[in-house]
């Protein structure tokens, strides 16, 4: 896969601190995914090297209203996701209690987010972007390559990569910009995402790489 700034943008998934900071509601799951990969670090490092290098960066978000609790059913992990309030915001078009909350961006990662130049999508409400705008996106700009990380390992970020390939794009996976829940009885998410980034991506690579390629 060729990377080149042309038609390759990066995408990172659910930069939030629910997944991502030490007081996140999520932190016990995926605490010790986080620091052994050096999530938090391996994405800064991909957002320093596309603002350096002219990559076009974009945000597919994950919410939650007061209104997805009158959902009827949901899956295991969004079960989960639902009752501990994560990702939660209080309105679709409130930012009330946003700042700082588990729903915003992590602190360190506003100042390539909040530059006026990344590309915010409509929130992702599952785990895939079948329902937000992330490929109109794309397709407006001319991208055909993502470079994917983010949260979670074998939720989100597994999802986005299916669907992308799906609808014609090239993607590499940066194996160690993301992290996944260990769950005592449902096993290592990270794990079993590797397994599933190597027969699926069109290459699946390290942050060290990748800030490489993107030179």
């Amino acid at each position: 896969m060729n990377i080149n700034k042309s038609d390759t943008a990066v995408v990172v998934i659910d930069p939030q601190n629910d997944v991502l900071s030490e007081k996140g509601v999520s932190w016990e799951l995926v605490g010790d995914s986080v620091k052994e990969n050096k999530t938090v670090e391996n994405i800064e490092r991909i957002f320093k090297a596309a603002k350096q290098n002219g990559f076009e960066v974009f945000i597919s978000p994950h919410y939650y209203y007061p209104t997805d609790d009158g959902w009827k059913f949901a899956g295991t992990l969004e079960q989960m996701v639902l009752e501990s309030k994560e990702f939660f915001r209080s309105g679709a078009l409130s930012l009330d209690g946003f700042s700082g909350s588990g729903a915003d961006w992590l602190e360190r990662f506003k100042p390539f987010i909040e530059d006026g130049k990344t590309i915010v999508v409509s929130p992702h409400k599952v785990f895939g972007p079948q329902n937000n705008d992330l490929v109109l996106q794309l397709r407006r700009r001319y991208i055909s390559k993502v470079i994917l990380l983010g949260m979670l390992a074998n939720l989100c970020v597994e999802s986005h990569l299916r669907d992308l390939l799906e609808q014609g794009f090239e993607v590499v996976v940066v194996k160690d910009a993301t992290a996944a829940p260990r769950h005592p009885e449902l096993g290592d998410g990270y794990k079993a995402a590797l397994i599933n980034y190597g027969y699926l991506a069109n290459a699946v690579l390290s942050t060290d790489e990748v800030v490489k390629a993107m030179k």
